[in-house]
């Protein structure tokens, strides 16, 4: 059974991506972190691990943070899954919503369902680490009055009445999840769940303080038919105004990616491969 570390209690939006990516390949056993930092500890003293971890929203953003963290470890990206953000109000069973006196939720998850909340004046909303562990929380304290919203994967394994479900304000709600293996793992199919040819890279670069810099790179990419997805900057500490580049790149051929990535680097301070996997569609 594979061992997959993940940021949350089980049964949370991490779990529920884990469990979607794999489990028509493979069983696997999820091991809850409280913190993305915990995660990538957790990951460099087990070896036979691999991770699911949240890289952006469709709201929220990128999780900046997390590209840092994965940049700095000896980690790799083998696959991804995109999956919609769905939130149920959930409670013990025999309560309505008119029984209901304080919510407890991610601030996130309460943010994404400001609009619902407001109709229900009578409910306090109190923060809470985690949108699973708030409805581990109602079962394990046995508390009548208070809901919980999280996913419907979390509601059932808990055994939580659904009074509510669909209650984000936004529909488009989004979120990427990376499958991270240790770099000796990386072309091990014991850990990639799909073996199709490889059509997506996420990249990190730096580059020199000069004029067209980046216009000269994204040339470059343009001219080898080379798709950017997704290019995401963050300062470097201790270089004023100076940045690092995260680029998600997606191409038909392989070689001419790879032929793009060499005649970039010339032009660039540092660059280094962080995955290279198949691209995934949206699922949920």
């Amino acid at each position: 059974m594979l061992r997959v570390a993940i940021q949350g209690e089980k049964g949370c939006f991490h779990d529920a991506a884990a469990h979607a990516y794999f489990e028509k390949y493979r069983d696997i056993m999820t091991v809850p972190c409280d913190t993305f930092p915990d995660m990538f500890d957790t990951m460099a003293t087990n070896k036979d691990m691999v991770a699911v971890m949240a890289i952006e929203n469709t709201i929220a953003g990128p999780l900046l943070q997390n590209h840092e963290l994965l940049r700095n470890s000896k980690l790799y990206v083998t696959g991804e899954i995109k999956q919609r953000i769905s939130h149920v109000l959930c409670a013990l069973s025999g309560q309505s919503i008119n029984d209901i006196t304080e919510v407890n939720s991610h601030p996130m998850a309460l943010m994404q369902c400001e609009e619902f909340l407001r109709r229900y004046p009578h409910i306090k909303a109190v923060e809470k680490d985690d949108t699973a562990g708030s409805a581990a929380e109602i079962v394990r304290k046995n508390l009548f009055g208070h809901a919980a919203i999280c996913g419907e994967y979390a509601a059932h394994l808990y055994g939580l009445d659904i009074l509510a479900s669909n209650i984000e304000t936004n529909p488009h709600n989004y979120t990427r999840f990376l499958v991270l293996a240790h770099m000796s793992d990386k072309d091990n199919n014991r850990i990639n769940a799909i073996h199709n040819n490889i059509n997506k890279a996420m990249i990190q670069f730096t580059l020199p303080h000069t004029t067209g810099a980046l216009s000269k790179v994204l040339t470059i990419f343009s001219f080898y038919d080379i798709n950017l997805t997704k290019i995401q900057s963050t300062p470097i500490i201790g270089c004023e105004w100076e940045y690092r580049f995260y680029v998600d790149l997606t191409f038909n051929s392989e070689e001419r990616y790879r032929q793009a990535l060499e005649a970039v680097r010339p032009l660039s301070n540092q660059l280094s491969v962080l995955g290279e996997f198949t691209d995934a569609p949206t699922v949920g």
